[in-house]
């Protein structure tokens, strides 16, 4: 019989299956910190549990490693993993170095069948979702690698930030996802705050609702286009989620949220999305959602893109990334411009690809034309859909 994998539990989870071998839930909280705060593998190290115990887990039960393909490090110090979760897939991992902070950037699911136009990982196509213990167990191997290479004394995390914004829509793998959450967020495991735990979104939109009544974290949206014609160019699942409900299911997600923003991802693509029209059109979507009088409480993320054969697509210019951002700004909207980090090793922003065997013949999906931007009889891009308004 194939052991259990015990990176796949919460704590919850654990003392439902430790219960089951007539262990008290006292016992599964030993075993969740040995597992998590101190990176233990070995059931023989984890002193502390009753010889009984330690023998009924070795023989039955494990905390595998992640298989490590390869590892590798950018000349800013961002490291980047690709780990074989079997099948012919592989994913990527990406730890990012900041001063204050270290932030690690994980993947939901082998491949994403989103298919945004200016994603890497999107071209790839999908192959399925990873389990709870695929999503933990980058976690628990990035942790413990950077401990032992950066030297930290027994308690000090080298991560102090989690980002769901590599492979795969999280979202789309919903039952996996939050499992995972409540192991980073337990005071017993990694014990992170709600507010540096972020999961990003293109916009699945009841399961934002839920994920605001399971476990609310910081939530990021990849909002990329002001008007609904667009965003059903660049972001496919607009057309089963318009921006009207997009913004209505944030405004309902802050009611429970960590933070009294919702932080909107914003890919910058010449001529496509980054006029000083579009950003006028990005005021006028956020002050037109939310309550009368208030609009959308938001952070703008001005994301360059990093540019894959594929996507047809271009990054916009550095002068023409600031002029969109004193847009905003002018308008008392907090925005940042995202440095890129890690292009060098391709672990920036849209360049997680991996390996995926692709079974949602992708190429068949995704358009390979030109974007269409519809304009109105003024020159201007329009908010409406082709055959909604005036083109």
């Amino acid at each position: 019989m194939k052991p259990v994998n015990l990176l796949g539990f919460d704590r919850a989870g654990l003392i439902a299956h430790c219960g089951q071998m007539g262990e008290k839930p006292f016992r599964a909280t030993q075993l969740f910190r040995w597992i998590h705060q101190k990176g233990a593998t070995d059931f023989a190290a984890m002193t502390d549990l009753a010889a009984s115990l330690r023998s009924r887990l070795e023989a039955g039960a494990a905390v595998p490693a992640m298989t490590v393909l390869s590892e590798q490090t950018a000349s800013d110090g961002t490291v980047k993993w690709l780990f074989d979760v079997g099948g012919g897939d592989a994913i990527e991992t990406v730890f990012i170095p900041e001063s204050d902070r270290g932030t690690l950037c994980i993947s939901s699911q082998a491949g994403c069948a989103v298919g945004c136009r200016f994603c890497s990982t999107g071209h790839q196509g999908f192959s399925r979702n990873l389990s709870t213990a695929e999503i933990v167990g980058q976690l628990h191997h990035a942790e413990f690698a950077l401990r032992r290479r950066l030297g930290l004394a027994a308690g000090n995390r080298a991560i102090s930030n989690v980002v769901m914004m590599g492979m795969g829509e999280p979202l789309q793998n919903y039952a996996a996802l939050v499992p995972a959450l409540h192991v980073m967020l337990d005071d017993h495991g990694y014990g992170l705050s709600r507010r540096r735990v972020t999961v990003s979104t293109s916009g699945v939109v009841p399961m934002i609702d839920r994920l605001g009544d399971d476990c609310p974290v910081a939530l990021a949206v990849s909002l990329h286009a002001p008007n609904d014609a667009l965003r059903d160019e660049l972001v496919p699942l607009n057309r089963k989620y318009p921006l009207a409900e997009l913004l209505a299911a944030c405004e309902r997600y802050l009611e429970r949220a960590p933070r009294d923003f919702i932080t909107f991802e914003y890919c910058m693509l010449d001529g496509v999305n980054d006029t000083a029209v579009h950003a006028e059109e990005l005021l006028a979507l956020v002050r037109s959602a939310g309550k009368p009088g208030r609009g959308l409480p938001c952070k703008f993320n001005l994301i360059p893109f990093n540019p894959f054969p594929a996507s047809g697509l271009k990054r916009s210019s550095p002068e023409r990334v600031r002029a969109f951002a004193e847009v905003l700004q002018g308008a008392h909207i907090v925005t940042t411009i995202r440095r890129t980090r890690g292009d060098d090793i391709a672990a920036a922003c849209g360049q997680l690809a991996g390996e995926v065997q692709d079974r949602t013949h992708v190429e068949r999906r995704l358009p390979h034309a030109p974007i269409h931007i519809v304009r109105n009889t003024s020159g201007t891009p329009a908010n409406s859909r082709p055959g909604e308004g005036v083109a």
